[in-house]
């Protein structure tokens, strides 16, 4: 039985800060992704590094995860259909493929045999939930924390491991390059006297997640800065896609409830029945699409934000269900925050998830010689304008194993470049110099990257973006420290959005509507005033 209370990555486990690492393969991330890619890459008998910014399992977004496992059944072609028509039509055909030829084989060797991860049972059966736009059941699922049952047990898997060494509490500054291949990264190190060491690599695979920091409410941990998307986009690696970023449509509504610890109510309450209800009482998912309730998560998430801005505010009935018994989780945390689940669940949409980032092919390779990602920092095709329920943690599984394997193969392995010297010599920043910056970030991108954009406001806010990024720049020059690089990190994907989103078509979570805003993110993005729900390093809510 899969172990949930490892304290795994409380400490750094290689012994202190040396000049330099070296392994055959570095990882970068720790959470589902990063793990698999490190388990298949020690398999292969590669010697293993992993450095990630986490301390604790709940750092990492997979820790979040609710809803669930997809798992191809009897019909992998219903399972495709379904992923394709989530996409808006936008996903690839090979990658598609993959992902679903591939879901049974990674969840037996990985979750299954290797960790003993329980998933629930019907009886001697695996129970089968389903979510929004699944056309069956599917989902291998452990009440409503998928995540943890997973991501726990990898963790303490790979603490074991002969072959893995991990570098917890450590971020990574920039990849190394030379000549159109990447060597590693620059890592960050406790020593007063060295703010980074190189961290040279044959192959480097980067796991970092999602995007989540740069809006004001999300789903995503604290640490979800884009660091993976931004290091990659400046080494000079491919990136596409990001104009897709998702939201969850049944965010606990902080407007409703007061509390600084929102958490999301997975799909799969509304797969077993729950219906979305305005504030007057009526359900409305039916008159704006043919799946209700079931309808894909984009779709939902603007029928939750329109409901609420005309009736002020959006209910999960949850009496359709057995919700205490079935989802005793997310009932516990309801009573936590003084919810009565009997009387609906107040709910509103946050950012979720990134659907493009580092452009990988069906082996995780980037358009960099030696260089791989994975998981919700890549962008394999597989999600196309809009994810489908409960396979953001196969995707990570699928392709992390796929870059692990394929990473472990190069020989020679490391080979030491010159790295630069990171700068420290300026005095440290004002306190509030991040924090404003970030706010202001926010700001912008919740206002105009969010479920409705339009071309004017769009074209403005990338102006602003632009001009929030060479201040920024201007201090990682003679500065660093970890909030500052999570800061440029952060400023490189919002412009990376921009620039994706200002003239592609609307597709999925890309949502362009005609009408200019009356809003100037101008004076919007200057604004250090917004009351922002996501600010502190504690405040956060779970994912699917």
């Amino acid at each position: 039985m899969s172990d949930t209370t490892t304290p795994a990555l409380a400490t750094r486990t290689d012994g202190g800060d040396p000049e330099q690492f070296e392994a055959d393969v570095l990882v970068v991330g720790s959470g589902i992704a990063g793990c698999a890619a490190a388990l298949a890459a020690a398999r292969e008998g590669a010697d293993v590094l992993v450095a990630t910014k986490a301390t604790r399992p709940e750092d990492a977004a997979t820790d979040w995860a609710q809803g669930g496992i997809a798992v191809t059944q009897s019909d992998p072609a219903s399972f495709a259909a379904d992923v394709h028509a989530a996409g808006a039509g936008e996903s690839d055909d090979e990658a598609v493929d993959v992902l679903v030829s591939e879901a049974r084989a990674a969840v037996d060797d990985v979750l299954l045999d290797t960790l003993g991860v329980a998933f629930d049972r019907d009886g001697d059966d695996l129970d089968l939930g389903r979510e929004a736009a699944h056309s069956q059941r599917r989902i291998l699922h452990v009440d409503a924390a998928t995540g943890r049952h997973l991501l726990r047990p990898f963790l303490a898997h790979l603490d074991d491991h002969d072959d893995v060494r991990i570098r917890a509490d450590t971020a990574a500054y920039d990849l190394l390059t030379h000549e159109g291949r990447v060597h590693g990264a620059l890592l960050e190190t406790d020593d007063p006297d060295r703010a980074a060491v190189p961290a040279y690599a044959g192959a480097t695979v980067l796991a970092t997640g999602g995007v989540g920091a740069l809006y004001r409410d999300s789903t995503n941990p604290d640490g979800a800065t884009g660091d993976g998307v931004a290091m990659a986009a400046l080494a000079g690696a491919d990136v596409s896609d990001t104009q897709y970023v998702q939201f969850h449509p049944t965010v606990l509504d902080t407007d409703a409830v007061e509390t600084d610890d929102p958490f999301l109510i997975s799909e799969a309450v509304r797969g077993e029945g729950a219906v979305l209800r305005d504030g007057n009482g009526e359900r409305f998912m039916t008159e704006v699409h043919e799946d209700a309730e079931l309808a894909p998560r984009d779709v939902v998430a603007r029928g939750v934000a329109d409901a609420r801005e005309a009736t002020g505010e959006v209910r999960l009935d949850v009496s359709p269900l057995s919700f205490r018994e079935e989802f005793p989780g997310l009932a516990e945390k309801c009573a936590d925050r003084g919810v009565d689940p009997d009387d609906g669940v107040p709910v509103a949409p946050a950012e979720h998830f990134l659907c493009g980032g580092v452009d990988v092919d069906t082996r995780g390779r980037a358009s960099l010689d030696r260089l791989f990602a994975a998981g919700e920092c890549a962008r394999t095709g597989v999600h196309g304008a809009n994810r489908l329920a409960s396979t953001s943690l196969l995707e990570g599984l699928v392709w992390g194993r796929r870059a692990g394997e394929t990473a472990a193969g190069f020989d020679p392995a490391p080979e030491a470049v010159d790295a630069p010297e990171p700068r420290d010599s300026d005095p440290a920043m004002p306190d509030n110099f991040a924090r404003g910056k970030f706010r202001r970030l926010r700001r912008v991108m919740t206002e105009t990257f969010g479920l409705e954009r339009d071309r004017t406001s769009m074209r403005r806010a990338a102006a602003v973006l632009r001009r929030l990024k060479g201040e920024v720049d201007a201090y990682t020059r003679t500065r660093t420290s970890r909030g500052l690089y999570e800061l440029r990190n952060a400023a490189v994907t919002a412009l990376l959005i921009a620039r994706d989103a200002v003239d592609a078509p609307s597709a999925g979570t890309h949502y362009v509507v005609d009408e200019e805003s009356a809003d100037d993110p101008e004076s919007a993005g200057d604004s250090e005033s917004e009351g922002a729900q996501k600010t502190s390093p504690d405040s956060g809510v779970g994912g699917s």
